[in-house]
Parts: structure tokens; sequence; C-alpha cells
């Protein structure tokens, strides 16, 4: 796996073991929710969590079969029969999510893993309407949520794109970041930036997994470089931000796109190897496509291309030259602070032209990018009019 994403070895090893005793004072006996609890990462925290013996979990996630799954790993890879463990089918933005929240009683941590994010997501105003609400609005209500529940610590999943944002996806991000900084006036709150998370679910890696199933080519871009970490790395990284972070600290892997960057080209080309196959690229999907057939021989057909769709930067970061970064604290970490630096104004400026915008005659991309702009304005979006679902 490391040698696949071009790194020597894993992350966050020998700080978890440092503050391993830590987590357990603190989490043993608490009562914690997890919100998104049925998506990948959303697991692979909750089963860190779980090994350390809260008093109560519970998992809340829209997708009904993605916590059966997730109830049936924690059951069947961990032995904890003292955790009372409850999963609820619910949208955060419904009634009875409201509902659940008014008779659940206190929790001690709440970690929000719902989030829309693929960057295919933005090629439509409808998509983007959603993610409006899942990104920024619901990561506010959670918090609200988390202050009545008098929670000692919110905390929320952000990604690599909010830092200098290129996409809508990410400049969504970093918006909710900003609303967030409000609410923690009020409630404890931190956060974790990493990197693409090699193989969880709607990846592309995990596309790559799924065409050889099918015996389908693989298509990627060979010119865009990106982090990787792996599923348990970023189950690890999120509870060190949810437990270990102090207020408004962004949490991320100490990774450099010069020492560490993979271009989605070379992972596919070392994965097809490690499952016993070369890699042939071909000119076009259509080629690529004609010629499965050598897969018997123990090729794979690929189609390689630059990157022409909106919203795809050519490298990642995790901070800004503003920023003020902790090196030294722990090892693999680095550690942004904040200060609740905002403007109240335009917050609520946002509120109201988003509001604005879904009461328009019509829906236009291109209106709700001046929104973001407004209240982002190191987002730099480059409209291509191309889009990912154009692609294999």
């Amino acid at each position: 796996m490391f040698e696949i994403i071009n790194r020597s070895g894993p992350l966050f090893i020998k700080d978890y073991e440092i503050h391993k005793s830590e987590f357990s004072s603190k989490i043993k006996n608490s009562r914690i929710l997890v919100v998104g609890g049925g998506g990948s990462i959303g697991r692979s925290t909750a089963s860190q969590i779980f090994k350390f013996e809260p008093s109560e979990l519970v998992l809340v996630d829209i997708s009904e079969n993605n916590l059966v799954e997730t109830i049936r790993y924690l059951r069947s890879s961990i032995d904890n029969t003292t955790t009372k463990l409850r999963s609820f089918a619910l949208d955060v933005n419904s009634l009875e999510f409201d509902a659940l929240g008014s008779e659940s009683g206190e929790y001690d941590y709440i970690l929000n893993f719902s989030a829309l994010k693929h960057v295919r997501s933005e090629s439509n105003p409808f998509s983007i309407s959603r993610m409006i609400d899942v990104n920024i609005f619901n990561a506010v209500k959670l918090a609200h949520f988390a202050e009545r529940w008098k929670s000692k610590n919110y905390f929320c999943v952000s990604t690599d794109k909010a830092a200098n944002p290129e996409n809508i996806m990410g400049a969504s991000k970093r918006i909710m970041e900003l609303f967030l900084l409000k609410c923690s006036l009020t409630q404890n709150i931190s956060f974790a930036r990493f990197a693409n998370v090699a193989f969880s679910e709607g990846s592309l890696l995990y596309g790559f997994k799924k065409r050889i199933e099918a015996k389908q080519p693989l298509s990627a871009p060979h010119d865009v470089q990106r982090f990787f970490v792996t599923l348990d790395e970023a189950g690890l990284l999120c509870l060190f931000s949810c437990i270990m972070g102090k207020n408004r600290d962004i949490f991320f892997p100490k990774l450099t796109i010069e020492e560490h960057g993979t271009s989605f080209k070379d992972i596919a080309v070392k994965f097809l190897a490690s499952q016993g196959f070369e890699a042939i690229p071909f000119g076009s999907e259509a080629e690529a496509r004609k010629n499965v057939s050598i897969i018997k021989d123990n090729k794979w057909p690929c189609y390689f291309f630059e990157s022409d769709t909106t919203g795809e930067k050519p490298a990642e970061e995790f901070y800004t030259s503003t920023d003020k970064v902790d090196w030294e604290k722990y090892k693999d970490v680095g550690v942004i602070s904040n200060e609740p630096n905002y403007s109240g104004d335009d917050l609520e400026e946002f509120i109201k032209s988003v509001e604005d915008w879904r009461n328009s005659a019509s829906w236009k991309k291109g209106d709700i990018v001046q929104i973001f702009q407004k209240l982002v304005p190191n987002f730099k979006h480059e409209e291509k009019n191309k889009y990912l679902d154009e692609k294999m």
C-alpha cells in the first residue's frame, strides 16, 4: 500500500503511542456522536473510538446500508461488549434528527463527517445548493447542538482543498471553517484537513479497484499531484483533532508535494503491477475500451490524459502563507492555530445572498460562484465547461 502512494510507512503511530493513555482517559465512559459514521472515514474514526470503550457510541448517516456495514465491522473486529452502540439512518437537515437531538441528552464529543466531497458535484447549481446545506449550514447546526449538549469538543472534517481553494467544494469547506470560527466563541471546535484517502469509497483509487473487478479500462489524469493517506491514518488524524485539539485548531498530516506527492497515473501503474498487470496506455477512452482483450495477457488498458475539467487543482496544500502552524507538538501532525477572525456582517450577507439566489427565477452557477468569492476572496475558480462526469 505505502509504495503505491509514494510513502515509506504509516503516519501517526509514534504520536498515537505517546498519547494513547490520554485518549483512553478522555474517551472511556464518554457519550460520543458520529455524524456520517457510515462513510469510509467516519467508520475508520468510529473504530478508533470504539477501541477505548465509550459508554455510548451513536452513529448517524443518511445511508442505512452503510450504517449496517459499520455496525457489523465494529462488532466483528473489536472486542468491546461494554459500549452501547446505536445507529440512526437520518439526514441532519430533518425533523427526525431534530427530534433525536431533543431527547438524546448530552454528548461529550461530536464528530461530523457528513459532506459532499466530490469536485464533480459542482457541475450544476442543484448539487451545489445541496453542497451548501451539507457542508456549511448543517455543520453550523451541529455546532449549535454541541453547545446545547455542553460537548467538550465538536470536530468537523475539512479538506486540503480549503487552503487557497480552486473548486467550489474546497471553497464550501473554507466557508464552513469561517462560520464555525464564529461558533467557536461559545463552543470548542476543531478540524482536520487531510489528503485524498487512498481507496476510500467514491475515490478514484476505489474506482480503480471497481474497474479491475469489472475488467474495465482505467482512466486518470497524468498531470495532477496529490497527497494520499490510508483509511487508518485518516481515522487517527480525526481522532487526534477531536480529542487533543484546542479550540479552532486545524490538524493536518506533515506531508509535502515534493517528497510525498504522486499522480493518479503513477498510482494506477503501481496498483496494476501489485495485481500482476502491466499498464498499457492508449490514446483515447474508446481505444482503451476496445482493447480490454489484452487483460488475458496480464496487461491492462489505460487512458492517461491531461486534466482539462473544472475544479482540478494541479497540486494540493494544507495551509496558506498567512497561517500560524505549530510544527513541533507532534511528529507527523501539523497544527494550524486560529483566532476567531471573521466578519459577522459578511457571514450574514452570505446567508442572505444564498437565500436570494435560491429564490431567483433560475439558478445560475456563475451567480453562486460570485457569492462564494465575495466571502473567500482567494477562491480562484476557473470555469472550463468540462466536468468529470464526461470522463471514464
